[in-house]
């Protein structure tokens, strides 16, 4: 019988530690200090509705943590476990998969590793890699996501899942993002990671500045 993927619908709370057993910053920690202009946007739209967007809960974004997971599901060989989610989910979830099927199939992909949590104990930081795979002949880091478009943090996020797999004794030759689209009309993108180094130093200057203002007393200021 086949294993069912257990759907994650959060990986803010996993914890990281380092070789000592002290616990050290995740990756998306560390990201949340840049500011996220179309996330505030996003919640500015709801206020003009009259919603709240802290209790909102997106129907486009819960079929992205299907589609998520029945990709992740598909490169291993697998089947997510959708039993908690409506039928009208799971169906546009499914559409929204489809066109990474297609892209699939014109390529060539073995020896998956997935949700691959380490830590670097050069940096001190933490990160869980969606997909590890030889794709077409590379060693290949492919990160998962779901939305109507990539941005800039992605890439510092994966730049810096691309160390911790090297650090680990991980060869890498490419790294990409798949976004998947949460509906039909938002499709399918493979995005390339380029530049890889250069987004990798600036989140080491982002790893930094999260330790000095750990250390700062903020209990003085409001908001």
């Amino acid at each position: 019988m086949m294993k069912l993927i257990e759907i994650k619908k959060a990986r803010t709370h996993t914890q990281y530690k380092n070789a000592a057993g002290k616990r050290v910053c995740g990756v998306t920690t560390v990201l949340n200090l840049l500011a996220k202009p179309a996330l505030v946007k996003w919640a500015n739209n709801l206020g003009l509705q009259g919603i709240d967007s802290r209790k909102y809960v997106d129907a486009l974004a819960e079929a992205g943590t299907v589609a998520h997971a029945m990709v992740e599901a598909e490169f291993v060989g697998s089947e997510a476990d959708l039993s908690e989610y409506s039928p009208k989910t799971v169906d546009l979830a499914t559409n929204s998969v489809l066109k990474f099927l297609d892209w699939e199939a014109k390529h060539n992909i073995s020896e998956v590793q997935n949700e691959m949590k380490m830590v670097s104990e050069q940096h001190q930081y933490g990160g869980t890699c969606d997909i590890y795979c030889i794709l077409d002949g590379k060693p290949t880091l492919i990160d998962l996501k779901t939305g109507k478009a990539v941005y800039k943090d992605q890439m510092l996020q994966l730049a810096a899942y691309r160390h911790l797999l090297i650090e680990n004794g991980y060869p890498v030759d490419g790294a990409r993002i798949l976004r998947i689209g949460r509906d039909e009309a938002e499709g399918f993108e493979d995005k390339e990671g380029a530049s890889m180094d250069t987004y990798f130093e600036i989140f080491l200057r982002l790893r930094e500045i999260y330790d000095l203002m750990k250390d700062l007393d903020w209990s003085m200021y409001s908001g």
